[in-house]
């Protein structure tokens, strides 16, 4: 279980498990998520929000695994924009730690 901070003081936090950085990863939810600024801003949430919510009307996306992220991450009470930077570091760290392995023929 990791951890990320949720407000500038330290004072909040929100645990991030092994299963959500795994469905961040297979449903790509980062990808194009923040503009050529690079500043995470609460419209970057807003359509990560967004996103997710399309993505649960598909077939692909009524998964138990994106709605356990939903429920503990993205929509915990407490995310904001510094939030969801610290959770683009954390899956930016673990992503670059953990790659994706591909089948051996």
């Amino acid at each position: 279980m990791y951890k990320i901070q949720a407000n500038k003081s330290g004072t909040r936090s929100i645990g991030v498990s092994l299963e959500n950085l795994e469905t961040i990863r297979r449903y790509s939810l980062f990808q194009l998520l923040i503009d050529s600024s690079g500043i995470v801003t609460e419209q970057s949430l807003d359509k990560l929000k967004l996103n997710i919510r399309s993505l649960l009307t598909t077939p692909e996306g009524s998964s138990r695994e994106l709605l356990d992220l939903c429920i503990d991450v993205i929509y915990h009470r407490d995310m904001k924009a510094i939030g969801l930077a610290n959770l683009l570091d954390l899956y930016t760290q673990w992503n670059s730690e953990n790659p994706i392995q591909e089948p051996q023929e």
